[in-house]
This record gives structure tokens, C-alpha cells and sequence, in this order.
């Protein structure tokens, strides 16, 4: 039983990290999009004033 318990806690720590690891890997890519579109959006925005 403790093996399996040694086992299970390996391999959630590697689904962590690589769960971690992707997420900060295409984390710059969406906030550049975010911020492309708020700029569109703000731009919109001023010209109706």
C-alpha cells in the first residue's frame, strides 16, 4: 500500500508541474492578445466621444 501511495504522489507531482509549466509557457501569448483587444476596445471607445 505504501508503494502505490509513493507511486500516486510521483506522479500527481509530475501532472502538477507540467500543468504549471504550460500554463506560464502560454500565459505571455494570451495576454497579448488581452491587451490587443482592450486597445481595440478603448480606441472604439474614444472615437464615439
Amino acid at each position: 500500500m505504501e508503494k502505490w501511495l509513493v507511486v500516486a504522489g510521483v506522479w500527481s507531482m509530475c501532472a502538477l508541474c507540467a500543468v504549471l509549466f504550460i500554463r506560464g509557457a502560454t500565459a505571455p501569448a494570451m495576454r497579448q492578445v488581452r491587451v490587443t483587444q482592450g486597445r481595440r476596445g478603448d480606441a472604439a471607445h474614444a472615437m464615439k466621444r
